[in-house]
């Protein structure tokens, strides 16, 4: 799906929909810091229409927080403190470790909007998998929310990848970035085990 080189262990379906809390207590925490990776980016854009993208980007995933939240206090649960982000972490420490000595801060920010693309993937790709899960054990509202978010994600992959080549100046190098960095993110993924987690 999208830019992903391996696909999400079908184990992990059967491990998020049996730990729902844990899992939802987690995506809550991942719709925070992506909001607040996008803020982050914003500050770092190279000209004003890049910022705005990427504020009305943190805006979404600020109403998705709120939208997990809401479902947590249905369910009677509370956020609590996040636990340590080992992929995104990875990721941000693997392109460091690959990226060329004497790179241009325009090539540091097309790695960042990368790596941000391959997470808003991830999502993608699981949220579906989610999704028609929670249809065939008939939980249909929350299958729909996973359904409406499936979509969103697949958006911001799309805009964190298309500011990239902005960043860039340069789709071609774009796309060789982001296949290069999509081949380690399939061996964190396998490496990374399954656990009721959004990028577990």
């Amino acid at each position: 799906m999208l830019c992903l080189v391996k696909a999400t262990d079908p184990v992990w379906v059967e491990v998020a929909l049996n730990n729902l809390d844990a899992l939802l207590i987690d995506h809550a925490h991942c719709e925070i810091k992506a909001a607040t990776n996008a803020l982050s980016l914003a500050s770092r854009a190279i000209d004003g229409r890049m910022a705005e993208q990427l504020a009305a980007l943190a805006e979404e995933e600020v109403r998705h927080f709120r939208q997990v939240l809401d479902e947590l206090g249905r369910r009677g649960l509370r956020l609590g403190m996040p636990l340590p982000d080992t992929y995104a972490a990875e990721l941000r420490t693997i392109a460091h470790r690959t990226r060329p000595t004497g790179r241009s801060p325009r090539e540091t920010l097309l790695d960042r909007l990368l790596i941000g693309a391959l997470i808003e993937a991830r999502s993608c790709e699981r949220f579906r998998l989610l999704a028609d899960a929670l249809a065939v054990r008939g939980e249909r509202t929350l299958a729909t929310f996973y359904e409406d978010l499936f979509a969103s994600e697949a958006r911001h992959y799309r805009t964190l990848y298309d500011l990239a080549v902005e960043a860039i100046g340069n789709e071609e190098r774009t796309r060789e970035r982001l296949a290069e960095l999509a081949w380690e993110e399939a061996r964190l993924n396998a490496r990374l085990g399954v656990e009721a987690a959004v990028h577990g």
